[in-house]
């Protein structure tokens, strides 16, 4: 999937359990080990996620949004050891509204981990970003999610490093 679909997605076999990787995603403390974007601070008094409905904020630097900031990400879906997906919305004034959105309200984009059993002790994940209900300009300053690509490949990467048996 591309650019005109506004879906992104990166797969790779991991040599470990679904349920360690998954272990990993659930808990935003340890986002910052694994985040291919290098652009995670840490969370924010962050619990491991256990249900839809949990939310986790998460502190984050880029440039291209001023510097610092924070993202209130909202669990979406939560299926153990199978599927996690949160929808980030900004948590902070300043940055919220210089990307034309409201502090809390989720801005149309949305992040999950798909996780595949592949034999006794590997499994597949794919990671996928999605902005498809989000506002076309955002859309079109990601690339429609294609600027993610790499660092989704990233993520993939140091998960399998966390995780491999």
């Amino acid at each position: 999937m591309g650019e005109t679909t506004g879906v992104v997605s990166v797969s790779r076999r991991i040599e470990a359990p679904a349920e360690r990787i998954f272990a990993l995603l659930a808990d935003p403390d340890r986002h910052t080990e694994f985040d291919g974007s290098d652009m995670l601070r840490g969370a924010d008094g962050a619990r491991p996620i256990s249900a839809v409905g949990d939310r986790f904020v998460m502190k984050m630097y880029f440039d291209g949004m001023g510097g610092d900031y924070a993202m209130d990400n909202h669990v979406v879906e939560f299926e153990p050891n199978r599927r996690i997906a949160w929808t980030p919305s900004g948590a902070d004034d300043r940055v919220t509204s210089r990307a034309g959105g409201e502090v809390g309200v989720p801005a149309g984009h949305k992040w999950s981990f798909d996780l595949e059993p592949d034999g006794p002790s590997a499994t597949v994940v794919t990671e996928t970003y999605d902005c498809t209900a989000a506002p076309e300009d955002l859309r079109q300053a990601i690339q429609h999610g294609e600027i993610w690509r790499g660092a989704m490949r990233g993520t993939l990467e140091r998960i399998a490093q966390l995780c491999s048996s």
